[in-house]
């Protein structure tokens, strides 16, 4: 039981700490190489949505097929993978190409606090003592992050800002709208098919045969990372994690990838991080330890970055 536990313990931070490697990964295709965010979303939803379903094909063969003879949750898919999937990964690499890994990343993570004030307005109540808490936390680790505690100014650009926030509220929107979905469906098989569909779908913005940038190896093998170990096998970690430890446990463990965001960012790509930074991220992850210390976990802990 303990080597169980040990080793879901470690496949949570895996995932994590791969989650934040690929962020790195994309700020230095985006800003050293030139690679397209448009094309890195199609690409990567393609192939990562590609290989998970072969995958399901062999673990789940039935659910795989299934849902495409289920007309309402079928429509629920595709609901999810054109305002889930696509909106979460298009305003994350965005953030990013306008900030650096580290910012867009955090930033991310105050998605779990626009969920609780989601519920709470909902359900026509207050949010609770922690919640509340949370909030406070959000709003004042974001503040200080993106003004360094001065009012008057901001420290990064405002389409940072801009597209970092709204990649946050696109991780509430894919952390809830699946959730009806993954009651019928596995996980691995609804993400499959809403990548798959997403990447498609963003297909006709930009094509995955429109490559731009300097390619060479170090572009290869970033753009191998980010599109397989990223995404693909960092949230099969993840998965198996939350099988051997729990979702609540897991999701604690992986509240790490903003933190190993930074550290990656700052150590491979030089980005400045000062004192405000690094208290403003303090904030924001304590939100995420809070809210998942006192509330279920959603369905989906994780973007599929």
């Amino acid at each position: 039981m303990r080597s169980a536990a040990s080793q879901g313990y470690l496949l949570a931070f895996l995932g994590a700490l791969m989650w934040g490697v690929s962020g790195t990964a994309m700020q230095y295709l985006f800003e050293t190489k030139g690679v397209s965010a448009e094309w890195m979303v199609t690409v990567r939803m393609l192939i990562s949505g590609a290989a998970l379903l072969v995958i399901c094909a062999v673990r789940y063969p039935r659910a795989v097929w299934t849902i495409w003879r289920d007309e309402p949750n079928l429509k629920r898919l595709f609901a999810f993978a054109m305002l889930g999937m696509i909106s979460v990964q298009y305003t994350y690499f965005a953030a990013i190409r306008e900030s650096n890994a580290a910012t867009a990343t955090v930033l991310q993570y105050t998605g779990p606090v626009m969920i609780a004030a989601w519920y709470a307005f909902r359900e026509k109540r207050l949010p609770g003592p922690f919640e509340a808490l949370s909030i406070a936390l959000a709003v004042g680790g974001t503040f200080l992050l993106v003004t360094h505690g001065n009012p008057g100014g901001l420290s990064i650009s405002p389409a940072a800002l801009f597209w970092g926030l709204a990649s946050a509220v696109a991780f509430a929107v894919y952390s809830i709208q699946p959730i009806t979905l993954m009651r019928h469906y596995p996980a691995p098989v609804v993400l499959g098919w809403a990548m798959l569909i997403g990447g498609v779908a963003f297909s006709f913005i930009h094509a995955p045969w429109d490559v731009r940038g300097t390619w060479d190896a170090g572009t290869l093998g970033a753009a191998s990372f980010a599109i397989i170990g990223g995404t693909l096998i960092a949230f099969l970690a993840y998965i198996q994690a939350t099988k051997l430890i729990g979702a609540r446990t897991a999701s604690l463990m992986a509240s790490a990838e903003p933190l190993s965001a930074t550290v990656i960012a700052v150590l491979w790509l030089s980005v400045p991080f000062g004192v405000f930074d690094v208290i403003g991220t303090a904030c924001i992850i304590a939100t995420i330890l809070l809210l998942t210390l006192r509330t279920k976990p959603a369905v989906i802990a994780q973007p599929a970055e």
